[in-house]
């Protein structure tokens, strides 16, 4: 570039930036829809030479204007896309230090946790913040040491728009990779999101646990409760994803924990479940109450019949836990068809695997309820009357015993 060409450039430089200093909302609001707009996908080499080598000089004073004003939304969403040029352009690494070195994580992480904040905008800084996290191992500890995992979750669980919570998830989900310092703050703040409210964030917050789990090798106890208790959504997405990292953790130390949980679940504690007087008639609320037990006993025994389908090892490991009669009373429970078609499959893996529990079975049911039950096993409950499933309801079968009692005798 000659020396008058460089003058020039220099001179429009410097005029755009009088004018950015001197220029109120408005004119600045003008500037950055013009910056973005002529300058999104150019690489740094190519900025410096828009800014004749004094880049940073604008974005110094972008960071500083939106350091000031996030809080008031004051073009929050022209200026994160002003600041996505710098970061997001290839050999961006020098503007990435920049924008580290005045705070920029920090207040990327505070626009999240403001209430006001806008979802695009709240998507946009989580997408800034991928950046930051892609540039690698000690960009993703600085996001972790500013509390960043709390906020992402945090805007996770309370985002209102299933495309800041898809960012939020990927974003989560990158923190775990290559980060061996705080993968498990990461995985034990997924752990805590099991109890958010809403089933978008359920659903994507089990799917990252799958493979977060891969990653730190070890489940940590906490998981097993809120996890058998989103065996209760009534969102089929939800309950699928759920079954899923149950499955998955059977090979964990955990999996003793899981197999007891899932039994227990099949014979619901009803005390204390008519506690909300949601509508008028006794028997509606009756039914509304309960039915999310219902469907997590539902749930529970196809997780068991899928994990002892999985398993010769884990499916003897049930025999003792009283499996067969907890399945059994499920199948009794004449309010909810799915949990009586779900224990009845289940059932019938158990009577067609061992010997002693078809013996057990038959014995208890008889003759007449047992042929039906292995004629039409999915379908055997919508014949059934009430005397038959007071008979299962009350069923004393302890396979448990018997194990024993060989066990000794070996």
């Amino acid at each position: 570039m000659s020396t008058s060409k460089e003058q020039a450039a220099i001179s429009k430089v410097l005029s755009f930036l009088q004018e950015w200093d001197h220029g109120n909302k408005t004119v600045r609001s003008r500037m950055l829809t013009v910056f973005v707009t002529q300058n999104t996908g150019k690489t740094c080499p190519e900025l410096e030479l828009e800014f004749a080598q004094v880049a940073s000089l604008f974005l110094a004073r972008l960071t500083a204007w939106m350091r000031l004003t996030y809080m008031f939304g004051t073009c929050l969403g022209l200026q994160l896309k002003a600041v996505g040029v710098f970061l997001s352009a290839a050999s961006n690494h020098r503007y990435l230090i920049e924008f580290l070195e005045v705070g920029g994580v920090l207040t990327l992480l505070e626009i999240l946790g403001q209430k006001q904040t806008k979802e695009e905008d709240k998507a946009e800084a989580i997408r800034l913040l991928q950046i930051v996290s892609n540039a690698g191992r000690k960009y993703k500890e600085l996001i972790c040491e500013s509390y960043g995992v709390r906020a992402i979750a945090e805007c996770l669980a309370k985002s209102k728009t299933e495309g800041t919570q898809e960012t939020a998830r990927a974003l989560l989900e990158s923190l775990a990779h290559g980060n061996p310092k705080y993968q498990n703050q990461v995985y034990r703040g997924l752990i805590a999101l099991l109890t958010c409210i809403s089933p978008k964030a359920q659903q994507l917050v089990l799917q990252t646990l799958r493979i977060v789990q891969d990653i730190v090798k070890e489940a940590h106890p906490s998981i097993v409760g809120p996890l058998l208790n989103l065996l209760r959504s009534l969102h089929l997405e939800v309950q699928y994803e759920a079954i899923e990292l149950i499955t998955d953790l059977r090979q964990y130390e955990v999996r003793p924990m899981l197999l007891t949980g899932l039994v227990d679940l099949l014979k619901p504690a009803m005390e204390g479940v008519q506690t909300y007087k949601i509508l008028e008639d006794p028997e509606m609320t009756k039914m509304t109450e309960s039915l999310p037990v219902y469907v997590q006993q539902a749930a529970a025994a196809k997780a068991l019949r899928l994990l002892a389908q999985g398993s010769q090892e884990l499916s003897q490991q049930l025999l003792p836990l009283r499996v067969v009669h907890h399945l059994m009373y499920a199948m009794g429970n004449q309010e909810h068809a799915d949990a009586q078609r779900q224990a009845s499959l289940a059932l019938e893996h158990f009577v067609r695997t061992y010997p002693v529990v078809e013996e057990h079975v038959r014995r208890t049911m008889g003759i007449n309820l047992f042929a039906a039950f292995m004629h039409k096993p999915e379908t055997f409950y919508m014949t059934m009357d009430e005397i038959q499933a007071d008979i299962l309801l009350s069923n004393k079968v302890n396979i448990s015993e018997v194990l024993e009692h060989q066990s000794s005798e070996d």
